[in-house]
């Protein structure tokens, strides 16, 4: 490999001669090789942040019309590459310094030389130019948010296609019957499209709690420079800002905020977690539903068909597994253990910033993507074509104890009990150990202990 070399504060380094970036991001692409790359979204953020400041500079005074014009043209065409085009000048890992100062002078460096394809007596150079006004401290604390809110909106968009995607089977089974369960045993009867209703509910309460937090996010610690103070940026220069990335995320971002608590603090990145962490919950608790009443065929509760998206077995020939509920609670479980990641990385402010920015950053976006991923194909590949064994839920509910229940107003809960313990003992159905107690007669019976009726599906549901 060919090498040219370049200088920084501490001396010359050799740089591949056709690569982008300068001195200081080949110190950090030998120094630190452990983890997964900074991920992408986080550096597109740095470039239409690196954008924006040319505008608000140029438009300040602060910076030269004609680098300016270099500076968004660089960014520009940086943005239009596609990933895979993107990602060979961006070589830095997650684990490196805890404010992020390597990914942010890998972006300062690669639009610098980016320039200079446009012009090589342009002289602009990474610091001085494309980082004018801006520090590690507050740039990369900005992509954080920006990338968080972004990867927010992409999960919300998933929830409520899975939420969509089961009010169709909510509607659907509306009067399907099925034995309703309480600590995994028999209960009152209900149907499975109330069930489902309970999780849509969730889901749609999990998607409130994401979108009322998520405004959090909209909130930019840029123009804080180096400890929040605001050294060397001009004044106007954080709200300018703000409103060039404000218009080309198509998001209300503010810089109307306090530099301190945002260089120091990761509030929001915490809190919002959380509310991610909350629908990893719920999920788990859906998934794990579905698959267990789908459990059999001949075996298991077999309530539920799943669809058959690839042999489940190396072995067994014939066998359908939920794969896509298995995958979904994997994500889940990463989820919470990454929220423990972030809680713990949230609380590490030391004075006047926090030094776990990279860690979070890509944890926070795992999450999301982990999620966002899994509830997509969960919702296509078993949701979509999920159906109920409905003559198996009924024969579940004839020969449940439980609808016992509805004898209780009449002839009281102890005769009660002691009807549903006959079936039990003798192996026969309530009904029959109903008539042979005396108490009941068989139109009585038949009158009160309605499964359907007992489902209530009057009741307006809150």
């Amino acid at each position: 490999m060919k090498y040219r070399q370049e200088a920084d504060t501490l001396g010359t380094v050799n740089v591949p001669e056709n690569a982008l970036w300068g001195p200081q991001t080949e110190r950090s692409r030998h120094n630190f090789t452990t983890g997964p790359l900074m991920p992408l979204p986080a550096i597109r953020a740095l470039l239409q942040l690196k954008r924006a400041a040319a505008v608000a500079n140029r438009d300040l005074g602060e910076l030269q019309e004609s680098k300016a014009q270099l500076i968004i043209r660089a960014a520009d065409d940086l943005l239009a590459l596609s990933d895979n085009q993107l990602r060979p000048d961006f070589p830095l890992h997650v684990y490196q310094t805890g404010s992020g100062t390597q990914t942010n002078m890998n972006v300062n460096e690669v639009i610098a030389h980016q320039t200079v394809k446009y012009d090589p007596t342009s002289g602009i150079l990474p610091n001085d130019d494309v980082n004018h006004g801006q520090s590690s401290n507050d740039t990369f604390p900005t992509a954080m948010a920006v990338t968080s809110r972004m990867a927010v909106i992409d999960l919300e968009a998933s929830v409520q296609k899975l939420i969509d995607e089961l009010k169709v089977k909510q509607r659907d089974y509306w009067q399907v019957v099925k034995i309703g369960r309480t600590h995994l045993q028999d209960a009152t009867p209900l149907t499975f499209g109330q069930e489902v209703s309970g999780w849509v509910s969730m889901l749609e309460h999990d998607l409130t709690y994401l979108q009322t937090l998520a405004d959090t996010l909209l909130e930019l610690p840029i123009g804080g420079t180096a400890v929040g103070t605001g050294l060397n940026a001009a004044p106007g220069f954080d709200v300018a800002v703000a409103e060039q990335l404000s218009q080309a995320y198509g998001q209300r971002f503010t810089a109307r905020t306090n530099k301190f608590f945002g260089l120091a603090a990761h509030s929001g990145l915490n809190v919002v977690h959380g509310a991610i962490k909350t629908l990893a919950s719920d999920l788990l608790k859906i998934a794990n539903d579905i698959r267990f009443l789908a459990s059999g065929p001949r075996a298991g509760y077999n309530e539920l068909n799943i669809p058959a998206n690839e042999p489940g077995s190396s072995i067994m020939p014939g066998k359908v597994n939920p794969t896509q509920a298995e995958a979904l609670t994997m994500a889940a479980t990463r989820v919470m253990g990454n929220d423990v990641t972030i809680t713990v990385a949230a609380s590490q402010g030391n004075f006047e910033m926090n030094v776990y920015k990279p860690v979070l950053l890509e944890t926070f976006l795992e999450s999301a993507d982990l999620l966002q991923g899994t509830i997509d194909g969960f919702t296509t590949k078993l949701v979509h074509g999920l159906t109920v064994n409905a003559e198996h839920m009924q024969a579940l509910v004839d020969n449940s104890l439980m609808t016992v229940t509805a004898l209780s107003p009449h002839i009281g809960y102890h005769a009660s009990a002691e009807i549903a313990q006959a079936a039990e003992k003798n192996g026969t159905t309530l009904r029959a150990a109903a008539l042979k107690s005396g108490q009941v007669t068989a139109e009585q019976f038949d009158a009160w202990v309605d499964p359907l009726a007992m489902a209530n599906l009057n009741r307006e549901e809150k």
